[in-house]
């Protein structure tokens, strides 16, 4: 046991912080979009409905480029891949300060997403090739701690940059894209160096260490009856890769939902300046840290996926339900922090699901699937909530549309035990 805790500990050590850190420049990538949405509409003329769409549009590209881009990083490595995605999503980030009215905010979104896909599911799929299935949540919550952190940095910092407003005769809101595009293209220097490809080329583990990893690796295709598709392609036609697809499309729309409007949500619920803005921005998000410290380690110590999917399936909905229908600013705040402890600890347990019965490239390609069409959610979610506030004034019908996709979640999360957890318990 102490062999095993020693390999799984330096691996962590060596890969996680690494991939953290990265992440965490991807997501206030993305979410410094919403707190330039404050002043950004005004200079250029993008509406609510077009800040939705454009937003949102982010996705269609990450849709469609997804899957080759995981294929493409089995073929070049880790090392090459994820530098070429860092350094090309930090300048379209950049580029994103010369936005001159909605056509171009259009464009450049879809082009971060182009330049973005793959990033997410191929560390997916890089935790399938390093963690035996019985360390992934702990690691998976590790890693999806990279998302919350990341938006309680963006909004403190994002109001900040926001605050430069007529230096060198630059906006605000463009001195804020080209600040928080600028560590990707720096990121993708050390990423090239130093991130290892696969276990057999690191010096930092034994061969007897190396030798027990790969074996344990092994031993889970055997008992979770994984596949090893001989071409990556056919995981994109299994039903369970399909199923997880459309399952993983409540928890991406609703946190995507969330993000992008939670600026312009605190604005509406308390007021107050771009910096006060950005602080109460951040407070759901530390909840949800907590949520990732605790969650997904009890899903692997009880070997409990959909109970505990359940559970945050069903309490999500409801205090998704509850932030809008609360009068009190204060309750409304904890319930946005309920809904977030629930909606990242739900990503984290889920993303341990497609590794127990996929392995190997039809990994790659199946994991991509699954977060591309997933994915979409951060494209609906936007972009219906734009539409519900423009034509109510108010974002609470925004959040009651999240609420009824959360309880949709809930049903799905039954569904998807039945065809993944029971039939494999009965064959």
């Amino acid at each position: 046991m102490d062999f095993e805790k020693n390999v799984i500990r330096t691996v962590t050590l060596k890969l996680i912080p690494a991939l953290i850190i990265l992440y965490l420049v991807a997501y206030i990538d993305r979410a410094a979009v919403g707190f330039a949405h404050l002043h950004m509409g005004a200079d250029v003329g993008i509406g609510d409905a077009a800040y939705g769409l454009g937003a949102g549009i982010f996705f269609i590209g990450y849709f469609i480029f997804e899957v080759p881009s995981n294929l493409l990083l089995d073929k070049f490595g880790p090392r090459r891949w994820f530098a070429r995605i860092l350094l090309s999503w930090g300048l379209v980030t950049m580029a994103m300060a010369l936005i001159q009215g909605p056509n171009s905010f259009y464009l450049l979104r879809f082009l971060l997403g182009v330049a973005e896909a793959g990033f997410f599911p191929g560390v997916l799929y890089l935790i399938t090739q390093w963690f035996p299935v019985r360390h992934r949540g702990k690691v998976m919550g590790m890693f999806v701690l990279a998302q919350p952190i990341a938006m309680m940095v963006a909004g403190p910092l994002s109001g900040a940059l926001l605050g430069m407003d007529g230096l060198s005769g630059l906006h605000g809101w463009q001195w804020l894209f080209i600040i928080v595009g600028l560590p990707a293209v720096i990121l993708s220097v050390p990423t090239l160096l130093f991130l290892p490809d696969r276990v057999d080329a690191v010096k930092w583990l034994s061969g007897e260490q190396k030798i027990w990893l790969k074996q344990e690796l092994h031993k889970d295709e055997s008992e979770y009856q994984q596949t090893r598709h001989a071409n990556p392609l056919h995981a994109l036609k299994d039903k369970r890769v399909l199923l997880l697809s459309l399952y993983y499309l409540p928890a991406v729309l609703s946190i995507y939902g969330l993000n992008l409007w939670m600026p312009i949500i605190m604005k509406q619920f308390a007021g107050g300046s771009d910096l006060q803005i950005g602080f109460l921005a951040g407070i759901p998000y530390f909840f949800a840290i907590l949520g990732l410290l605790i969650i997904p380690r009890s899903s692997d110590r009880t070997n409990d996926r959909f109970g505990h999917l359940t559970v945050l399936h069903g309490v999500g909905a409801v205090s998704i339900f509850l932030s809008a229908w609360l009068a009190s600013p204060v309750l409304q705040l904890m319930a946005l922090s309920t809904v977030a402890l629930c909606l990242f600890s739900t990503v984290a347990v889920f993303w341990t699901l497609p590794g127990r019965f996929l392995t190997g490239v039809g990994a790659a390609a199946g994991i991509a699937l699954i977060n591309s069409v997933g994915n979409l959610g951060g494209y609906l979610g936007p972009f219906v909530i734009g539409i519900l506030k423009q034509k109510t004034g108010s974002v609470a019908s925004g959040l009651y549309f999240l609420s009824i996709v959360m309880l949709i979640g809930l049903i799905l999360t039954y569904l998807v035990y039945l065809k993944l957890e029971k039939n494999r318990q009965t064959t």
